[in-house]
């Protein structure tokens, strides 16, 4: 290479030393090798064109990129669509699948030698009820238009030693549904007898009362109750009455 940019640098030369007289006679090799090495010194120091084909390269190339990823996505939305419409279909399927009828609080959470009965309800404006100059740890008032619905249960020590229950242990978690309509969450309170939150010692041989409470329309005839226990691997319903 090195020999040939010799050459060149004479053959311009005699170039410039030929000014506007005859200019020398060349072989086709030294025409071709001499247009070549314009061609090269034209596109080494043309940076504006160098950027330009750069430029027009890049733009290309996200041009195509970009073109592609709206078709990947064109083509992926419908499935995802559909796989939507599916899911709320399965989801309501999956609550349906993962509730079973239990036969007791304590069979649903494994409690040991403990048994928890329904004992009744009753409906209240508040609770719990308050005597004359009595003033309570903890009261709560229904919402207006509604009612408190009381559900009692026993916990009923079985041995004849002291028991301790913590229902928080086991993650209790409450759901009532009144007459066969759509569940409501039991309420979180204060009082120390929550069936949700109850954590004491039973006495030997002992029994104490539980409530779950829960909001229903004022007035309502209450006929059914059904009692949706959660915190296992599958819900559980409790038909109560």
């Amino acid at each position: 290479m090195k020999k040939v940019s010799v050459f060149l640098c004479g053959v311009t030369a005699a170039l410039l030393l030929a000014g506007c007289g005859e200019m020398p006679e060349l072989t086709e090799t030294e025409t071709e090798l001499i247009s070549e090495y314009a061609v090269g010194v034209l596109m080494k120091h043309n940076k504006i064109h160098i950027s330009r084909l750069v430029d027009i390269a890049v733009d290309e190339e996200a041009v195509e990129e970009e073109s592609g990823f709206l078709e990947e996505e064109s083509e992926e939305q419908p499935e995802s669509e559909s796989a939507e419409t599916a899911e709320v279909v399965d989801v309501s399927q999956d609550e349906e699948d993962t509730q079973s009828a239990v036969s007791s609080v304590e069979q649903y959470y494994g409690i040991s030698n403990i048994a928890i009965s329904y004992t009744g309800y009753e409906t209240a404006a508040s609770y719990p009820p308050q005597m004359e100059g009595e003033v309570p740890f903890f009261s709560m008032d229904a919402t207006p238009g509604t009612d408190l619905l009381v559900l009692k249960f026993n916990a009923q020590n079985l041995t004849g030693e002291d028991q301790t229950l913590s229902m928080l242990e086991y993650g209790a978690r409450f759901r009532i549904s009144v007459n066969g309509e759509a569940s409501k969450g039991a309420l979180a309170t204060m009082l120390v007898n929550d069936m949700q939150t109850y954590d004491s010692v039973i006495p030997a041989n002992s029994t104490v009362e539980m409530v779950s409470i829960v909001e229903i329309q004022q007035g309502t005839n209450v006929g059914s109750i059904d009692m949706i226990l959660r915190g296992g691997e599958r819900d559980g319903v409790l038909h109560l009455q």
